[in-house]
This record gives C-alpha cells, structure tokens and sequence, in this order.
C-alpha cells in the first residue's frame, strides 16, 4: 500500500493496476489489485495483513482482549500490553550512556537523550518556539489554536492535553495513586507528590535572582518576584485590594463572603483556606513533620517552627515602641503593650 499526500485534482499514476480510495483526511490511498487487502466492514479502512485489520477492529468494539495480570488493566493490542509489563518487572533493557538512565522503550531514550544534546528538532510555526518531542509540539500548537479536544465525560469540562484530562478526572473519582514514602500521605498527581516530597528534604530548588530568596515550587518564586517588579495583576472587585498572586486573591475574597468551603472529615470544622484545613489535620493525626536541626523537637506547622527557633538563636524580632524592650514573639510582644495602656 502506498500513500501520498492530496495536492490538486490530477494525479498521474503509471506501472500499476490500481485504484484510488477518497478518505475524510484529504489523503488518497493508492492500491494494488494485484495484491490482497483486507477492508473493515464498519469504516472502510483497508488493511494489507489480516492481523492489522483484527487489531483495527478493536477501535469500534471497543474491546480489549490483552490484559495486565500485574495492575488488571487491559489493552487494545498485545504490544500495548507488554510495554505496561516493563512497568511491573521494572524491565528497562535500554540505557542512556550519558547519565545511565534506562527506558522500557528504545524511542524513549531516544527523546531522552536530547536532554544532553538539548537537540530540538521541532520548531513552532506561529511563536518559532523548539521542542524536543513532536508530542510537545503538538501540545504546544493547541495554545495558539485554542483547540481542547479531551472532554471530561462527568463534567464536560474540556482540555488541550489527554494527561490532563486523566489528572483532573481524579477529582470525580477521588483517586490517589502517588504516595509519600516517608508519612504515606496519598497524592493525585505525581507533580503534587514531588512538590510535597520537599517538605521533608526542606529542598527549595528554585531562587529568586534579586534577593536570593528560595522556593520549592516554581509557581511560588514567580509570585514573590512580582515584590520586586511591584506587579499586582489581580484586583478585589469589592475593596479595590491589590495582589500579586490570584490564590491570594481567592483567599482575600472570602473575607467578603465568610466562605469556608474545606471541612474536616473527622470533626467537621471548617476552614476558608486549604492551608489551615492541612495544619488542623494535624491535631488528629499528630503529625509534626518540621522538626528542629538545633534540639529535635517536632512542630506541626513551619511558623511555629520558625518562632521556637528563636529560643536558640536568641532572636527578638518585635520591639515595644513605647520601651524598646525586644520579643522574640508578636504575642508577647501585645501582652507587653497592655501594661503601657492601663
């Protein structure tokens, strides 16, 4: 079988006993009647192996006969089936020479690679913007063209990548299928799991140029930035309140409208911010995951961490302006205040 690419109304075809079969994708498929095909009685589609045409036929039953003894899940077609093997066995018989990562799939390390060489032959046509992986680009394309062909079959909600779609069907399904090594909480996403992960290794790989200030996740250095670019994109429709980031924005609005949409599911307090739901968390499951580096004791929140570290380092950051007397804590510091009123 031989394709080629619709370009005019005439095409020249010699040396061959032939015919020519229109497709809905502007791409005639060129055929020898001297060989046998095989056709899909439901869509047409021609095939030069009977196996294809039965693999094909899947598509429209929907059926998927090869299945995972490992993770149950279950494949169109066999090749499928034993690539998600790989995933169980931890089979990964092809290795980067670079840095000696191994892959399940020989293209796979094939795209891994240009990571060392930065290749990118995948060039945007709208933006010039390179890729290393045509997927990328394609991907990428769908910013310019709006298109967000993945619909979710619940809220139809609709999304430019399939992954994404995938990750936000959690959200129905409540399914969390990353999980904390070290205190087992359970995850929806694997970005979201990493990020978390920081939390115990205190890692903050991403630094503010101007300050050298240091976050753990990326999204949190690009909103501190604005502090020194003074750049305030959201603003409160009801108080005119400036902020640099749209989640402050979110949580400042439900001082207007006393919102508290997180409740905990052990005693149903409820909280306006998911932050302070996690914190509160805490108190039932006794989890204390800051821990001093100085004497070992455990806190449950980062700030109170940050003020007990006062205690060693004898740090006194709150000064009466009445006296000048130091408080290594804000509390203390008002409790103070009050023996100047009275």
């Amino acid at each position: 079988m031989e394709t080629y690419i619709k370009t005019n109304e005439t095409h020249f075809i010699s040396d061959l006993n032939v015919e020519t079969v229109d497709t809905d994708k502007n791409v005639e498929i060129v055929i020898d009647k001297n060989k046998e095909y095989f056709e899909c009685d439901i869509c047409g589609e021609t095939f030069f192996q009977k196996l294809l045409l039965k693999k094909h036929f899947h598509s429209h039953t929907k059926e998927k006969p090869y299945s995972s003894s490992a993770c149950n899940k279950e494949f169109f077609h066999k090749g499928h089936l034993n690539v998600n093997h790989r995933t169980h066995t931890i089979e990964k018989p092809n290795s980067c020479d670079v840095c000696g990562k191994g892959f399940s799939q020989r293209r796979d390390l094939k795209v891994h690679y240009r990571i060392h060489t930065n290749e990118k032959p995948y060039s945007c046509n709208v933006c010039n913007k390179d890729f290393s992986h045509v997927s990328n680009l394609n991907v990428h394309l769908r910013t310019h063209t709006k298109e967000k062909p993945f619909s979710c079959d619940v809220c139809q909600k609709y999304f430019s990548r399939k992954y994404s779609l995938n990750v936000h069907f959690r959200t129905h399904t409540n399914e969390k299928p990353f999980s904390c090594d070290v205190c087992h909480k359970d995850f929806s996403h694997k970005s979201s799991l990493n990020v978390h992960f920081r939390t115990h290794t205190n890692e903050k790989p991403f630094s503010c140029d101007a300050c050298g200030k240091k976050y753990a996740q990326k999204v949190d250095l690009k909103g501190h930035y604005r502090i020194h670019t003074n750049e305030t994109l959201f603003s409160c429709v009801v108080c005119h309140k400036d902020f640099s980031r749209k989640s402050h924005l979110n949580e400042h609005l439900r001082t207007h409208t006393i919102e508290k949409p997180y409740s905990c599911n052990i005693c149903h307090k409820n909280f306006s911010h998911k932050s302070n739901l996690n914190v509160h968390f805490r108190t039932h499951t006794n989890e204390k995951p800051y821990s001093c580096d100085v004497c070992g004791k455990g806190f449950c929140h980062r700030g109170t961490l940050a003020t007990h570290y006062r205690v060693h380092t004898d740090e006194k950051p709150f000064s009466c302006d009445v006296c000048h007397k130091d408080f290594s804590r804000r509390s203390n510091l008002e409790v103070h205040l009050r023996t100047h009123t009275n």
